[in-house]
């Protein structure tokens, strides 16, 4: 069942001085999405300048328009949180295609091909290492993708037999960029997330997402689950949209924090993103966290990789920056590793963003996704706010 989030554990530690925008759904009369801001524990209702949120964020006014917003008040952010009065906190995207870049973090990427070479034997790990700290120095994260030291690492993994497509983006000139998700299909906060029914190795990734504009332009940024079945993508790169696209399988929230004169791009590059596992039948519990500032690509650099003249996005799109995390632990049998268990209560955290928190179901059990694209259009023209 989906849980019901406090504001403890869903805003930033500075939250007094940040701007966070999201979707709220009304009931009736409106009985529809709303975009808004978050305003002390009000939420100010936001569709007099922008009906929706991709459109919101195209505005070249955009601070101006929100911090001078109408004081319309829909409710309390406690009521969306506990779905009091019809409220629901939803994921704070729209219009917005959900892309996702993979493979980001490349000194986490490369240990896990030695290990995987070296098939547990330490020793061998070591000799494999001190190969790749001839080429590279002892750093690997200063390998930079497509540069010329990556090249080399690259010929000397491959004469080694290491080398695999998942390398291949992770270190070569092009970003995995992939599309996770439709419009208006991601969850947020207190929602449940997805696990394909046959899936029996999966973990959840927890990550940054950038908010962009149609012209390419960073102006927030949210978290993110990319709900991932190992299992299927292990099988086959080409399951890659069966592994990450599944009802449920994208959490998004619990806002989007634009970028202003307290919070910038910069502090996305220092954010640090912790993630918390607690089991509801097992006691089970995980922790682990992913850094931005070890992460291989800039996210300037992945967003000019997913958006500009080979591919545009009229609406903006949100793009998951990846994750260094995957949890090893062992959960039953020693070697197992970790996989989800059903009911597992996911908690992403990072300080300037808040915590999208969701419990693990099936995604033939969590709540089927009905309201798409046609129904968004049919609501806002009955309340009259297309223009």
């Amino acid at each position: 069942m989906p849980i019901a989030p406090g504001l403890q554990q869903t805003l930033p530690s500075d939250a007094e001085h940040a701007t966070l925008i999201g979707r709220v759904w009304q009931p009736a009369p409106a009985e529809g999405p709303t975009p808004v801001l978050l305003r002390g524990q009000q939420l100010i209702d936001l569709s007099a300048i922008a009906p929706t949120v991709s459109e919101l964020l195209e505005r070249p006014d955009l601070l101006a328009a929100v911090r001078n917003a109408p004081g319309t008040v829909i409710g309390t952010l406690d009521d969306a949180l506990a779905q009091r009065h019809g409220l629901k906190l939803l994921a704070p995207c729209d219009l917005q295609p959900i892309k996702a870049a993979g493979v980001t973090f490349a000194a986490s990427m490369l240990e896990r091909v030695i290990e995987e070479k070296a098939r547990g034997d330490s020793r061998q790990a070591q000799a494999i290492r001190r190969q790749v700290v001839e080429v590279v120095g002892e750093d690997l994260s200063k390998v930079k993708p497509g540069s010329a030291q990556a090249q080399q690492l690259k010929t000397l993994l491959e004469a080694q037999g290491m080398w695999s497509q998942y390398l291949e983006v992770g270190i070569g000139p092009y970003a995995e960029i992939f599309t996770k998700a439709p419009p208006l299909s991601a969850v947020g906060t207190g929602d449940d997330v997805g696990l394909h029914a046959e899936s029996n190795w999966n973990n959840p990734e927890p990550e940054v997402v950038l908010a962009v504009t149609s012209q390419g332009r960073i102006v927030g940024a949210a978290l993110g689950n990319d709900v991932n079945l190992r299992d299927f993508e292990g099988r086959s790169a080409l399951l890659l949209g069966k592994a990450k696209d599944n009802n449920a399988s994208c959490a998004i929230g619990p806002f989007i924090r634009l970028f202003d004169e307290r919070f910038g791009l910069d502090d996305v590059r220092q954010a640090v993103v912790r993630l918390e596992v607690q089991g509801a039948d097992d006691g089970f519990s995980l922790q682990g966290s992913s850094s931005m500032a070890k992460i291989s690509r800039d996210p300037e650099d992945l967003v000019a990789q997913a958006i500009g003249p080979h591919h545009q996005y009229p609406d903006g799109v949100m793009l998951f920056c990846g994750t260094m995390f995957a949890p090893v632990q062992d959960r039953g049998p020693e070697g197992a590793g970790f996989t989800h268990h059903l009911g597992d209560v996911v908690r992403i955290h990072s300080e300037r963003l808040g915590s999208l928190v969701n419990t693990v179901n099936r995604s033939d059990r969590a709540s089927p996704w009905t309201f798409g694209l046609a129904a968004l259009m049919r609501n806002l023209a009955r309340r009259g706010l297309l223009r």
